[in-house]
């Protein structure tokens, strides 16, 4: 038999899941470790090797790792002296950002300190210009001066983001060359490598990124190659991307900044996979873990993909008060609205739930760590949606005094009772969600009245039905194995790799010379990743995008072409392409407008892991266990509760019911109805 493995590091718990080559899931949860996340990971391993009865020797096929290792360097600030060096007269493009504000009538607006200061940023006497030739080459002797005075601060890592740098790197070559000679230790990021697009804040933003991440991520990955090495697992780690792809843990160590939303990425490629494995075109994934919840719009069975995003917001779902990062990454909402999501009185008085999380350590009042805050987990507790004595199947017991007491402190600064805090907990919850899935759907000129819910992650699944409804979802679909489909989506994932390069143009003037030249680069380097992760050149898949706006216009539509518009250097297949995605954004197409290109994008994709599925079981219809009277559900009878594991294909469970699996727990509130499908979704409608 052969298996393969995948962990997913999250906010508070790490996911394990093998699978077996007959399609046979192993799957088990830990508590994240975040003072040491390979200590988790190994856990993790542990428990569903042993579980399954597998020795690492056993594990011959992929293992796929999805990592916030990235993600907390950056929100703690725990990394190394980072220096930036940038052209003269630049010297503080972090400080004064892209003068945008992200509350417009607010005095008091505040911004993160910049990741790099400006003691630690130097300015060489270079220039490039916009059309890419050279006016001031570098001074060899100017960048060795620079040396002493970063050693002397204790700079470990550099990040070398110059002026017109994504036209032409020549300069920052010669810079990283003298680097390389003079300090070898040195760990060097080029914006010509990692971010080669126009903008200028946004592009230093993501070569900052990379060059502070580089020297905690790279001897990450090493220990996590060296710890499957020493357990004898077979084959080298692939990395999960933002992007919605794996890689190499080389190529990936190299740009840690396509690593942040890589867990999240997968979970929104598993919603795809079942959206073509359920015959659905479009869906809404939900993704609720311990720490947040994630929404992901599904169209045409694909997620969708933006060309940038931000990292350590200020306030923390403001959009404009983080960090911006240009890489690829799947488009999704974030929402500070998970199982340890803290439940508090505002200033007026009123009930508030997040964005604030009490995480794995404390954790929730209930987990028995420390904790002493009310949160969504102990609010479900006290409403009797979780069975405390069967939380990961008893092996981690949730104390409901705690919680209660938790609970009754809130309710006695809000008047309310015990009940009513606890529901009042759920409801904010549910609308908070909403709300953030209702705009991220309408900023993208979707409608998302009537579309399914995949309901995943630890507590996704207790609060789909409570969404789904305010959304006007036709269906809540629950997968198999829901805790864990991010992990699963790793499985299912193949390698990819996201490239973009900017090349500012008018349309009707089309370089194609130049266009093949950024597309053969692109495509050189995505064929030497993807062979690295053990695809042949052959099995290598290939499509074309860009970036494109109307002539005047700040902000661009990415657009992805049918075919390939170099094969007949056809610029009327870009500009039908744009216009079509344009008007179904903006409902209008300024067609008098030249249109002009911003950037080319490339996505090279490995075959697709084809994968045997366990279907539901066949039978007797898996009986009542247990009943409990829901205080959310006043009047709605008690809640009958079912194991997830004895119900049969075409078994129909009518709510008010509670069905629970040992990772978590689906609640099907009155008036619902679910079934069992073949593959083992649970389908929860409305009932008429």
């Amino acid at each position: 038999m052969s298996y393969s493995l995948a962990i997913d590091i999250g906010g508070t718990f790490t996911d394990a899941v093998l699978r077996a080559a007959d399609g046979k899931l192993t799957v088990d949860k830990t508590l994240t470790t975040h003072h040491d996340l390979l200590e988790g990971f190994f856990r993790g391993v542990d428990l569903v090797l042993t579980k399954a009865g597998v020795t690492p020797e056993e594990v011959d096929g992929i293992v796929v790792h999805a990592t916030t290792v990235v993600t907390n360097a950056l929100i703690e600030r725990k990394g190394p002296a980072t220096a930036l060096i940038i052209t003269k007269g630049f010297r503080d493009v972090l400080s004064i950002r892209n003068e945008h504000r992200y509350e417009m009538y607010d005095p008091q607006i505040e911004f993160a300190p910049p990741l790099i200061p400006r003691a630690l940023t130097f300015e060489v006497d270079e220039r490039i210009l916009a059309d890419g030739a050279v006016l001031r080459g570098v001074d060899v002797a100017e960048v060795e001066a620079l040396i002493p005075l970063m050693k002397a601060q204790g700079v470990v890592s550099v990040a070398i983001c110059l002026i017109n740098g994504f036209r032409n790197g020549a300069n920052e070559q010669a810079i990283a060359a003298v680097l390389r000679t003079e300090a070898p230790e040195l760990y060097l990021s080029l914006s010509s490598s990692v971010a080669p697009q126009i903008r200028e804040y946004p592009r230093a933003s993501t070569t900052a990124i990379n060059a502070y991440t580089a020297p905690i991520t790279e001897p990450y990955l090493r220990g996590l190659a060296a710890g499957l090495e020493a357990a004898k697992v077979a084959n080298q780690p692939l990395i999960m991307l933002s992007s919605g792809g794996v890689i190499g843990a080389e190529v990936a160590g190299r740009n840690p900044v396509r690593m942040i939303e890589s867990g999240p990425a997968a979970g929104a490629l598993a919603a795809a996979y079942y959206a073509e494995r359920l015959g659905l075109d479009r869906l809404l994934s939900f993704d609720m873990g311990g720490t947040t919840a994630k929404a992901c719009l599904i169209e045409d069975r694909k997620p969708l993909v933006t060309g940038s995003f931000e990292i350590d917001r200020m306030y923390r779902f403001r959009e404009g008060s983080g960090m911006p990062l240009t890489i690829p990454s799947i488009d999704m909402i974030e929402i500070g609205a998970g199982g340890g999501s803290i439940a508090n009185v505002d200033s007026l008085g009123l009930l508030k739930v997040g964005p604030r999380s009490a995480g794995s350590q404390p954790g929730p009042a209930c987990y028995g760590r420390g904790g002493t805050d009310p949160t969504v987990t102990d609010a479900d507790l006290v409403l009797g949606l979780l069975d405390g004595d069967n939380f990961l199947g008893g092996d981690m017991p949730l104390d409901r005094p705690a919680a209660e007491g938790a609970i009754d402190a809130l309710g006695a600064a809000l008047g309310t009772s015990r009940a009513q805090t606890a529901g009042g907990i759920y409801r904010v919850v549910a609308e908070t969600m909403a709300a953030a899935a209702r705009a991220h759907a309408t900023d993208r000129g979707v409608d998302h009245r009537g579309l399914p819910l995949l309901a995943f992650g630890g507590a996704g699944p207790v609060h789909a039905c409570a969404v789904g409804e305010l959304l006007g979802s036709t269906a809540v679909i629950f997968p198999p194995q829901a805790s864990v489909l991010s992990a699963f989506g790793a499985l299912v994932t193949p390698a990819r790799l996201d490239l973009v390069r900017s090349d500012l143009g008018q349309l009707d003037d089309l370089d194609w010379d130049e266009v093949e030249r950024l597309l053969g680069e692109m495509t050189d380097e995505a064929t030497q990743a993807l062979v690295e992760a053990g695809v042949r050149p052959d099995q290598i898949r290939w499509s074309v995008g860009a970036d494109l706006r109307y002539a005047g216009q700040q902000n661009e539509v990415g657009v992805t072409f049918e075919r390939d518009p170099r094969l007949a250097r056809d610029a009327q297949i870009i500009r039908r392409t744009f216009e079509t995605a344009y008007f179904a954004q903006y409902g209008v197409n300024p067609s008098h407008v030249p249109i002009e290109i911003v950037s080319w994008r490339l996505t090279a994709q490995g075959p697709e892991n084809l994968i045997q599925e366990v279907g539901a079981p066949t039978g007797a219809p898996g009986a009542i266990k247990s009943e409990r009277t829901i205080p959310l559900w006043a009047g709605g009878g008690p809640a009958k509760v079912y194991d997830r594991a004895a119900l049969t294909r075409g078994q129909e469970i009518a709510g008010p019911a509670i069905i629970e699996e040992r990772e978590t727990t689906i609640v099907l509130p009155p008036g619902w109805l679910g079934a069992v499908d073949d593959i083992g979704c649970i389908t929860a409608r409305r009932r008429a």
